[in-house]
């Protein structure tokens, strides 16, 4: 008969912080969208631009969320044409050195998948997460 470990972690945070920031990082778009801003504020046409083939109404309710959750801040610059720039909060800066440590262990992941010690990411299923 197989004996039973203790966890030796521990039991989970009340309320799972952990899983109150995934949830923030999961949504489409919105790691590349913190990425870009990590560093200055960006314009939405920027914004877009950096992005790729984002449209305009995904990239816009991603801003909208993001600004809702208090990540990031909307600031509508009084120009003509009218122009918004968006940029992180201080909450949003503490996401910074977060996207950084998931983009260096990508980058350790895509060399062993190179290198054949990983299976690969099927390039579908990659490109169904930013669909």
């Amino acid at each position: 008969m197989i004996k039973h470990r203790p966890n030796k972690s521990g039991p989970a945070p009340q309320g799972c912080p952990l899983e109150s920031s995934l949830k923030l990082l999961a949504g489409a778009w919105t790691p590349k969208i913190l990425w870009y801003l990590r560093t200055e504020s960006r314009r939405f046409g920027d914004l877009k631009r950096d992005l790729g083939n984002i449209s305009a109404k995904v990239l816009t309710t991603r801003l909208k969320e993001l600004e809702k959750r208090g990540v990031i801040t909307r600031t509508v610059m009084h120009t003509s044409p009218p122009t918004v720039e968006y940029a992180l909060t201080a909450l949003g800066h503490k996401l910074g050195p977060i996207l950084e440590a998931i983009a260096e262990v990508g980058g350790e992941i895509s060399k062993m998948e190179a290198k054949g010690m990983l299976p690969k990411l099927a390039k579908e299923k990659a490109e169904a997460l930013y669909a």
